[in-house]
């Protein structure tokens, strides 16, 4: 494969935009990640912005990225948090359909000219005169490019904890990539260690939703994209429940098993985002702890628990 200009490795949302920004200023580039078929997997919460975080696909949008053309497409229940304040602390949020969002995006990359996508694992770099100038796959061919851009996210030298047990991997049953995440180590990188937390998810088809509060989206929904004029993909309501002091009782109970607790896993969480855990132990006088029980698509019954990771 000759005539590569940037090689970007990873098809999650960074590779995805990182590849696509490559291609639209001209280079000839090539998306390697593990398989094709997961391009745009939404792999913990299938939500897109949020405060904070809404205000930057407001910004790739501006940039001609792709991710507030793609939830636009697959969004489920469009809420703008915090309406009642300034527009500057407003967070556009958009719950998706998994399977629809990740069909865009491998349409949106599909459409862009100049890339091309390889499906393989990168297990090393090639490093010439001090200079990254390509990859070595899995399988020990050597493809040379002016530019790498990693955007590996989970999968580098990743590590899976589900109570006691604890495994390699990206995420649950795709490999990790430990052969680059040594190259770097060998490079002289410092490599550290983030970790997120993701729930159980739930059969919305077992759940008793009489009496929950209903929470619905804004109507009518509100785009991400500039260059969307309006949401046609059909609309869905979430609903709100709480834990109990029955569910306090069982988590106390059972600190010993949980990693963050156990000294199974080591560090600081997020300040804003506490597990569970956190919320019962730190958060001792609270009697209870709000969940939202997001819809993970439109034909799928699995709910996704927020406010219980």
């Amino acid at each position: 494969m000759d005539g590569i200009d940037v090689i970007v490795v990873g098809g999650g949302h960074a590779g995805c935009e990182a590849a696509a920004a490559a291609a639209r200023l001209g280079a000839a580039t090539l998306l390697v990640t593990h398989k094709r078929e997961t391009i745009g997997a939404m792999s913990c919460n299938p939500a897109i912005g949020g405060l904070g975080k809404g205000h930057l696909v407001r910004e790739i949008d501006a940039l001609d990225g792709l991710m507030g053309r793609a939830i636009d497409r697959a969004g489920i229940q469009f809420r703008v948090l915090n309406r009642s304040k300034g527009p500057a602390v407003r967070g556009p949020r958009a719950q998706a359909d998994r399977a629809l969002y990740r069909a865009a995006m491998q349409e949106l990359l599909a459409e862009q000219a100049g890339l091309a996508i390889l499906e393989a694992a990168v297990e090393d770099l090639v490093v010439r005169g001090g200079r990254c100038c390509g990859v070595v796959l899995g399988c020990g061919r050597e493809i040379t490019a002016g530019a790498v851009v990693l955007t590996t996210g989970t999968f580098l030298k990743g590590v899976i904890h589900i109570g006691t047990d604890t495994w390699a991997a990206g995420r649950v049953g795709e490999a990790p990539a430990i052969g680059l995440a040594n190259t770097l180590a060998r490079l002289g990188f410092s490599l550290a260690r983030l970790k997120t937390g993701t729930p159980p998810r739930l059969d919305g088809r077992t759940i008793d939703w009489a009496g929950l509060e209903v929470q619905p989206g804004d109507d009518p929904p509100e785009p991400f994209s500039a260059l969307t004029d309006r949401i046609t993909t059909p609309q869905v309501v979430c609903h709100v429940t709480h834990t109990t002091e029955a569910t306090h009782a069982a988590i106390r109970a059972n600190l010993d098993r949980a990693p963050l607790y156990s000294g199974q896993i080591q560090g600081v969480g997020p300040r804003y985002c506490p597990s569970i855990e956190d919320k019962v132990v730190r958060f001792a006088d609270k009697q209870r702890h709000q969940i939202f029980l997001e819809p993970e698509g439109l034909d799928d019954p699995t709910v996704y628990p927020n406010g219980i990771s």
